[in-house]
């Protein structure tokens, strides 16, 4: 089981594998038997995954719904049993296959030798006993699993199968059989006496081979789609070397705790995330991340579980385990996108419901036709048969999932997470994206590029703020605090700090109440910053940044510093617009930085609209403004105060950045997660969900032309049996192996 409560609220999400299905109808029955299981708020099948994920009040109610599984007619598993499972012989389940060409063969020779002008058709007691292994010992699984859907008032592959083959076989004994037991048919005396009649027996046989065979290739063809679920499962080692007392001793990963040191040598896994304690290293995170090229981590650098260790020994000190790592993280998010139904799906849903009862009427109409139109039985019930035979759900069951899982597979590889269906189906219509701009167009790392102190020289003013700043995390703290300490200035510890949202920070600093934040704030303070209007204009119109710094006094409000930073656009960060522009898609850069700034880098990027002195709860206004003028808005951010703007956004995309700062709020508000700090992933998420949804509709209208050509080819005469059976095989694995052709992608 896998039980997850993603809040305090009282649902909690429970994993099922499922064993048995085969189609679309199938999914459709699963789902409908969890929803009546009392206390499930919602439930969705995969066929691709062969699992179910049910929303439900009570974590104790998975014996129940295994139940409704198993009373369903299918078999209740793990929930990673089909990942499980990749790991068996190519060939694995291929034995029944081989056994049912091999009794096949000899039933289809005489079509070989009518080529020929040869007559190689068997005596009927020969075709009977190849043919009627195949079609109750092979196909047992199809009569099975159609008992149990005509139990359940419904139907599905199977039974379509089973009733098709099953016709076919008694067709032929009732024409080996009938004239010895009830009297040669009337159409026999137009039959010359030395002539065997034609029996089906090879049709029956073939039919039930041929679906054996494609849902082998189906199986092995959903093995590759899980490739990168494997792959993410593969990067935890088993065993870590605990630091303790006694040196170092293998423990099994799941014994490690947080606080524990652990020893990793050159070539080997990080086996959990932690803080490099000892050592210096280059660690490869391709598969974490997507960068191909090794990082560099030195003494304090985080390091994540699943990623490789370069040449140096290592010590960390443990700071996630379990599914608290980044990788846990990583894996949870892909599978909830390959588990998740895109809203398209919703209308295969619809078709499903209905299509094996439509199939049937069909199928019965075709009969009832053939007759009356002064054909004979044998004639009109083939045409039934192969009506019955070329039908296939499959194809339409596994058109999404298929897409998804391969689309989102692919994306993972290459460091973009996507959440959710709705967002991998929602990316490829965005036609604005709108930034954030510190950490996100640029390297988040500003430099204190000027100070200009009024009434303090410079290394006083440089103190005060360094101290009062000590205690924050903020990227202009840092900076302030690097000044200082480059200049060695001596920095006291700040009291009653206070971070004031949107403008910046107060606290007392050896007796002296300091305010230092953006000049919009200075202004509503009442500050005077006359004196210093100009120089902070002239900083600005050169793009930096201007902050102030300013002490409470009895008297008021004074000013103490201007203090203007620099930061540098990420690499890449042009190329990633320009990429977009040169789709049609429009930029906007969303920033709470004053406008000389903002503007400033919009020029050097190259974006078609700023939104500056943005305060952070005023993001997400902005988001909505934009979508109020009609088209489709994407959001990328990296920090806490981007996750509103994220949520409002239809598709929001959270970047990671290297110190993890506010990426975790970021990643829950959004529904594409850039594992890398690079703007050009935001090209790279649009275009792998163009290319997902693109293949998406080529499987659907695959299927349902497939169906809709096949079933009226199948009821006009013009398909045989054993030509339908090859088709509906068919169809199935190559509406897969299209989903496959998107593993080939590559952000460009």
């Amino acid at each position: 089981m896998s039980t997850e409560t993603p809040s305090p609220a009282t649902t909690s999400t429970i994993d099922i594998g499922i064993g048995g299905m085969t189609c679309a109808s199938c999914v459709m029955r699963v789902e409908k038997a969890l929803k009546k299981v009392p206390g499930v708020d919602s439930a969705t099948v995969n066929l691709a995954t062969e699992s179910a994920r049910i929303a439900v009040h009570d974590p104790e109610l998975e014996p129940r719904l295994r139940r409704a599984v198993r009373d369903a007619g299918y078999e209740p598993l793990a929930p990673s049993a089909a990942i499980d499972a990749v790991d068996v012989s190519p060939w694995a389940g291929f034995a029944p296959v081989g056994l049912g060409l091999a009794l096949s063969a000899p039933l289809v020779l005489p079509m070989v030798g009518d080529l020929f002008g040869k007559d190689w058709m068997l005596p009927a007691l020969w075709q009977f006993l190849l043919a009627t292994p195949v079609q109750f010992i092979l196909g047992a699984r199809f009569y099975k699993a159609g008992w149990h859907a005509a139990r359940a008032l419904s139907g599905n592959m199977d039974l379509l199968v089973a009733l098709g083959t099953s016709a076919g076989w008694a067709l032929s004994m009732w024409l080996w059989l009938g004239p010895q037991w009830f009297g040669a048919p009337d159409h026999a005396a137009h039959v010359m006496p030395a002539m065997a009649p034609h029996l089906y027996f090879e049709s029956s046989a073939v039919v039930v081979t041929l679906v054996l065979l494609g849902k082998w290739l189906e199986a092995r063809t959903k093995r590759q789609t899980t490739a990168a679920i494997r792959a993410l499962h593969a990067l935890r080692p088993d065993t870590a070397h605990l630091l303790g007392r006694d040196g170092e001793v293998d423990v099994p990963v799941n014994e490690v705790l947080v606080g524990d040191k652990i020893v990793v040598k050159p070539g080997e896994r990080f086996p959990v995330d932690g803080t490099l304690l000892e050592g210096r290293t280059q660690v490869d995170e391709s598969m974490l991340t997507g960068e191909p090229l090794p990082v560099t981590k030195e003494v304090g650098a985080k390091l994540a579980g699943g990623s490789i260790n370069g040449e140096g020994r290592v010590v960390l000190q443990v700071r996630a385990v379990g599914v608290d790592t980044v990788l846990s993280h990583i894996i949870r998010l892909v599978e909830d996108a390959q588990a998740a139904k895109a809203p398209i799906q919703r209308l295969v849903d619809q078709v499903s419901a209905v299509f094996v009862p439509v199939v049937l009427v069909i199928a019965l109409g075709t009969l009832l036709a053939w007759v009356f139109t002064g054909h004979s039985v044998e004639t009109a019930l083939v045409h039934a048969v192969a009506v019955l035979v070329i039908a296939c759900p499959c194809a339409l069951g596994l058109a999404t999932p298929a897409a998804i899982m391969a689309g989102t597979g692919v994306a993972a590889k290459h460091g973009i997470l996507i959440k959710d269906a709705q967002a991998l189906e929602l990316a490829h219509t965005v036609r604005v994206v709108a930034f954030d701009k510190t950490g996100t167009l640029t390297v988040g790392q500003p430099r204190l590029t000027a100070l200009v102190p009024v009434g303090l020289v410079d290394d006083e003013a440089l103190g005060l703020a360094a101290s009062l700043q000590s205690g924050s995390e903020h990227p202009l703290a840092h900076a302030v605090m690097a000044a200082a300490k480059t200049k060695s200035i001596e920095v006291h510890a700040p009291t009653d700090v206070q971070a004031v949202p949107g403008r910046g920070t107060q606290g007392v600093v050896a007796g002296r109440t300091l305010l230092l934040g953006s000049l919009r704030w200075m202004a509503e303070l009442g500050v005077d910053a006359a004196p210093v209007a100009a120089r902070a204009a002239q900083l600005q119109a050169e793009g930096a940044t201007v902050s102030a710094m300013a002490e409470r006094t009895d008297a008021g409000v004074r000013l103490l510093a201007l203090l203007a930073f620099a930061d540098e656009p990420k690499p890449g960060a042009k190329e990633a617009l320009a990429t977009l522009k040169a789709r049609g898609i429009r930029t906007v850069m969303i920033s709470g930085d004053n406008r000389g700034a903002a503007e400033a880098m919009a020029q050097r990027l190259g974006l078609d609209d700023v939104r500056a002195e943005v305060l952070p709860g005023d993001k997400a206004a902005q988001v909505a403004a934009l979508k109020a003028e009609g088209l489709p808005v994407a959001m990328v951010g990296d920090g806490v105060n981007d996750a509103p703007a994220l949520a409002a956004a239809d598709v929001g995309m959270a970047m990671a950045n290297p110190n993890g700062g506010g990426t975790d709020v970021a990643m829950h508000a959004a529904g594409i997660t850039l594992m890398r700090g690079d703007p050009l992933l935001v090209a790279g998420a649009l275009d792998i969900s163009r290319r997902t949804v693109a293949k998406i509709r080529q499987n659907l209208f695959w299927a349902f032309a497939y169906n809709a050509a096949g079933i009226s080819l199948a009821a006009l005469g013009y398909l045989s049996p054993v030509v339908a059976g090859a088709a509906m095989a068919l169809s199935s694995v190559s509406v897969m192996t299209n989903a496959l052709l998107l593993k080939r992608w590559k952000p460009d």
